[in-house]
């Protein structure tokens, strides 16, 4: 596959990293914001003038509206659908599993990250889709905890594919018959300048070591996982991306540097200080 040849990883300066943390910073911002209004009866449009809105008032520009034609601020994608969702009409009810990834730019740099949420808070949903939402949640943790300046860029995958295999395994034992899938046709990114950039980050273990990630890289981690298939299909509008077998889909994401002392979450609030000591992950921000 292509990202086995993108070996090239960018490193930031000190000034870099905190242009990129107010990007972050703004994105972390605007999710807080959307997600606390994808309530039933919301629809997805709404959610994105609240985001374009809030990210323009923040004194940056949306990374997505306008990027190769994009015609929303958000990527909002519910149920079977993985990514790419565009913005609408369509209105959320209790028991959606809502995928809202956002970017923003300042000053030429970008930020970038998703969540996903249950519409009607975490009693509405179906167990197997609170559960996808949450050891999705904590596959994308466990994937950032894997990176360090030195270290194997692809141990993210390795270690992504290692917390789904064991959520599985113990939803399973818990009674919950599920079966989760990798999305692999969409896989992580560097970012910086440009919103996608080398290398490519797959979140399932590959034969490849990958390039050495240096101090100053910046990376964005977003595993993908369903509750069936990991095969997807993109819909005749060319961008919203749903899973084949219309099994519901999880997706998070967070911008990540890799500093010298350990790891700063630029799209996190606190810099992701809390998730990372609760898996034993060194905090680092480029203060």
């Amino acid at each position: 596959m292509s990202f086995l040849r993108r070996d090239r990883i960018e490193a930031k300066s000190h000034d870099q990293l905190l242009l990129m943390r107010q990007a972050g910073l703004v994105v972390a911002r605007t999710l807080d914001l959307v997600v606390a209004e994808a309530r039933a009866g919301t629809t997805t449009g709404e959610l994105d003038r609240m985001a374009e809105e809030h990210i323009r008032d923040s004194g940056a520009v949306p990374s997505f509206k306008g990027y190769h034609g994009f015609p929303g601020s958000l990527c909002v994608s519910v149920n079977e659908e993985v990514v790419h969702g565009i913005p609408g009409d369509r209105e959320l009810h209790d028991g959606d599993l809502v995928s809202i990834d956002c970017g923003a730019i300042v000053q030429g740099w970008h930020g970038d990250s998703a969540r996903s949420l249950v519409v009607g808070g975490r009693a509405a949903p179906r167990p197997e889709d609170l559960a996808l939402m949450d050891d999705t949640e904590a596959a994308m943790w466990a994937g950032i905890a894997a990176l360090r300046a030195g270290g194997r860029l692809h141990a993210v995958g390795e270690q992504v594919e290692a917390a789904a295999t064991a959520a599985q395994e113990r939803r399973q034992a818990e009674g919950l018959p599920l079966s989760y899938g990798i999305v692999e046709d969409y896989v992580g990114h560097g970012i910086g300048r440009e919103m996608h950039m080398d290398p490519h980050v797959p979140n399932f273990a590959v034969t490849s070591k990958g390039p050495t990630v240096p101090a100053g890289a910046t990376l964005a981690i977003e595993p993908m996982l369903t509750l069936g298939t990991i095969e997807t299909r993109t819909l005749e509008d060319d961008w919203t991306v749903v899973t084949s077998d219309g099994t519901r889909a999880a997706h998070w994401e967070h911008t990540v540097a890799v500093t010298a002392g350990g790891l700063w979450v630029l799209t996190a609030v606190d810099g992701g200080q809390q998730p990372l000591a609760a898996i034993g992950a060194a905090f680092a921000p480029a203060g």
